[in-house]
């Protein structure tokens, strides 16, 4: 397999992640409908419900990758994806529809453990970041189109048809694995599956101060994007009466993360990962900070141009700061890929989860609550990177730790 390739294939095995969330926003309050969901906040439950099962079967897949190998336990992931998804096209009630978004997260959490598990195995470093920035940035042409989609399957069908539509891909992407990717867990680097073993490989993970530190920053940051995910609906469509434009509003963002990717891809190499996330992080308080002092003082509610160019600004920062950070803290992991990617994005999903959850809920028919989610945890983020990097940013570790 070219490099071109396995970056694609390794993007759309991601991408599958976003596509479960981002696909279905359009069909929310249809779904809310459908299911007899009064409360609208409540609707933000089917992307919560499948956050939860994604961010805890993190915990094992890793584990099993770093035993069994990689392909196995994708394609098994990748098989309970698809069977939930069509599952779901037969649900009598929203409690029926949120355990099948549950263990649609429990398959789904296969792509995101094992490829950046397979990306560690064959790439680490500067390369790793590059590679993994590449990535990202083909996994953001789903937030661009992927509202679009689920826009377009309702106005042919209902709702359930949204469900069928990721099952046929994570098919083909399925098949596309399959056929094309060999195994690249080293025999040398095969750990037993014993409980033993598997506790040693969380403590390696969660006593090394920079991988934690970095994965504790990125959660908190994260937490900010699920936030806006799990209201999009609301403000977009709510505060700003959008309608069938959302899905375009949604995409131009998407579209200044997948370029933010695309440059960070490009200058990783020549000024590394630390300066390049270090500076993105302190724009992205800048940002954040400027947009609430606006949201605060400005008219009500804020103007359409001047929320999206803030949100787009931040966004772009937040493009240089996610590929980055993951790479810094898989880095000094590459003999525990798998577990480390597993116990890394287990804090991840499911911190963030909360956050955004909680920021989500507390929408209130304004953007304040997530304008202020996002400078919160911008300041929190900042403060774990200056714990994890001794108080000095933009300079590399001298000394193992």
């Amino acid at each position: 397999m070219g490099r071109a390739e396995f970056i694609a294939l390794m993007a759309f095995l991601m991408a599958l992640n976003a596509l479960a969330i981002d696909i279905m926003l359009p069909g929310l309050q249809e779904i809310g409908a459908a299911l007899n969901v009064e409360n609208e906040n409540h609707r933000q439950y089917v992307v919560s419900a499948y956050l939860i099962g994604f961010g805890i079967a993190q915990l094992f897949y890793g584990p099993i990758a770093d035993r069994f190998g990689r392909r196995i336990p994708m394609i098994v992931g990748l098989a309970i994806y698809v069977v939930s998804s069509l599952a779901v096209v037969f649900v009598p009630s929203f409690e029926s529809l949120l355990l099948l978004r549950f263990i649609q997260g429990i398959g789904s959490a296969a792509t995101r453990v094992i490829t950046v598990s397979i990306v560690r195995d064959v790439f680490g470093g500067r390369q790793m970041a590059e590679v993994m920035s590449l990535i990202m940035m083909v996994f953001m042409v789903i937030p661009v189109v992927a509202p679009g989609t689920g826009q377009v399957i309702m106005l042919f069908g209902d709702w359930h048809w949204i469900f069928v539509f990721m099952a046929v891909t994570a098919l083909i992407v399925g098949v596309w694995m399959y056929v094309r990717l060999p195994e690249t867990l080293a025999p040398e680097d095969v750990r037993p599956f014993t409980v033993k073993v598997i506790f040693e490989g969380f403590r390696i993970v969660l006593t090394n101060r920079v991988a934690l530190c970095y994965t504790i920053a990125s959660t908190f940051i994260f937490g900010a994007l699920f936030g806006f995910i799990n209201s999009a609906q609301q403000v977009y469509v709510g505060i700003y009466g959008l309608g069938v434009w959302f899905p375009v509003a949604f995409a131009a963002v998407a579209l200044f993360m997948a370029l933010s990717s695309f440059v960070n891809a490009k200058l990783v190499g020549r000024f590394g990962m630390r300066k390049l996330s270090h500076g993105s992080l302190i724009g992205f308080i800048a940002i954040n900070f400027v947009w609430l002092l606006v949201q605060v003082l400005g008219p009500q509610p804020m103007p359409f141009f001047l929320f999206i160019t803030f949100f787009s600004l931040a966004m772009f920062q937040f493009g240089w700061i996610g590929s980055n950070f993951n790479s810094l803290a898989m880095e000094p992991l590459g003999h525990v890929a798998g577990t480390a990617s597993s116990v890394l994005g287990f804090m991840g999903t499911i911190g963030g989860s909360i956050i955004g959850a909680a920021i989500g809920q507390a929408f209130n028919g304004t953007a304040l609550p997530m304008v202020t989610g996002f400078f919160v945890v911008s300041i929190i983020g900042l403060v774990f990177v200056l714990i994890g990097e001794k108080g000095r940013l933009f300079q590399a570790q001298n000394k193992p730790v």
